[in-house]
């Protein structure tokens, strides 16, 4: 496809989380940049400071898997869905995009930022955690978990409480992110099953 780069030879390249959606970092490419991006499944741009082609993360080994590439209606922007390997910003965030100017509500992209602090507790536990209790405990005790907040959840729907409803869905939902990490199971495996399903 036809992209349309500025005048300077370069277009906007947007990373996102693959799963989250959390949107990672801004950043450009030139047309090399965006074959070997293509060519290698890694994420490469083109530092306008240092004039120079770059693999995100080929010095801090936070690497950008590409999983998608969208273009924008008028084909000058690039979306990349990565699956980002450790923090995405120099300044070692997560993502470029942590300074709230106006803060809405949050999203189901929670879920993801969850997903990513669950698997953090079971690759580096720490004393005093849940998450790494339930992971010490092992998947029966985490099944069982999962189960009593599902029987709550209903209980509290059965009772027409919103309040109750809320809370035990997001103790459901944390659950059953524990025993799906448990388990080697992503949200990304859920959502392309949902997707397939569709």
């Amino acid at each position: 496809m036809e992209l349309k780069f500025d005048e300077k030879g370069l277009i906007c390249a947007i990373a996102q989380d693959y799963e989250s959606g959390e949107v990672l970092m801004q950043a450009y490419m030139n047309a090399e940049a965006y074959e070997k991006t293509l060519e290698t499944g890694y994420a490469h741009y083109w530092s306008r400071s240092r004039n120079k082609l770059w693999k995100k993360g080929e010095e801090s080994g936070h690497l950008q898997k590409v999983r998608g590439i969208y273009l924008d209606c008028d084909r000058d922007c690039v979306l990349l869905k990565v699956e980002q390997t450790g923090a995405a910003c120099h300044t070692g965030n997560y993502t470029c995009f942590y300074t709230p100017v106006k803060e809405c509500g949050a999203g189901a992209e929670m879920l993801g930022i969850l997903q990513r602090i669950v698997a953090e507790r079971k690759a580096n536990p720490e004393e005093g955690s849940y998450t790494c209790y339930l992971f010490d405990k092992g998947v029966d005790k985490i099944a069982k978990k999962t189960g009593e907040e599902a029987v709550e959840l209903v209980i509290a729907a059965k009772n027409r409480n919103k309040e109750e409803i809320v809370g035990e869905c997001a103790d459901l939902f944390y659950h059953t992110l524990v025993l799906l990490s448990d388990a080697g199971v992503s949200l990304s495996d859920v959502c392309t099953e949902l997707k397939n399903r569709h």
